[in-house]
Formats: C-alpha cells, structure tokens, sequence
C-alpha cells in the first residue's frame, strides 16, 4: 500500500478537510472521502454543504511513500480546519 496526502484549494475557508490516506494507487486516494477513508459517492461530490471539493479533480494528491506492512486502505491521519492560517 502507498501513503498519500489528500488537500484541495477549492474550500479554503474554516471548516475543510485534509488527510494522509493509505491507498492502493492515485485514483483511490483522489477518490477517498477525507473524514471516513471511504470512496466519495456522486450524492458525496454534488453535496453542497460539503466540506471537502465538488470533484475528484480538484483533489490534489501528493505521494508520500509505502507503508512497511499491509494495510486496508482508509484515512491514516485527518486534518478539519477550524482556524485560519496567517
């Protein structure tokens, strides 16, 4: 499995998401809802109270590395913003 940190700049007020994920490639992690580790769904993507991006293009993933031991794929470590960075 890889590790992955999942942001996006859409939603950058208070309030959004950020997380390190456990995947099995790119797509899944681009794919993984942020508070949960499970995949986003069209309702997920079109909900517009959402705090994370409306699409998975929006999603910006950087690759971190592999995990030592197997792992079932999921939120490592989640990050909701609830304050503003100077």
């Amino acid at each position: 499995m890889k590790l992955y940190l999942i942001s996006q700049t859409e939603n950058d007020d208070l309030d959004t998401y950020g997380a390190v994920v456990c995947a099995i490639d790119e797509t899944q992690a681009r794919n993984m809802n942020p508070d949960t580790g499970k995949p986003m769904t069209k309702k997920d993507w079109n909900n517009r109270e959402r705090m994370w991006c409306s699409s998975p293009k929006q999603v910006v993933v950087e690759y971190l590395g592999k995990t030592q031991k197997e792992r079932e794929p999921g939120v490592i470590c989640g990050d909701f913003r609830t304050y503003l960075e100077n």
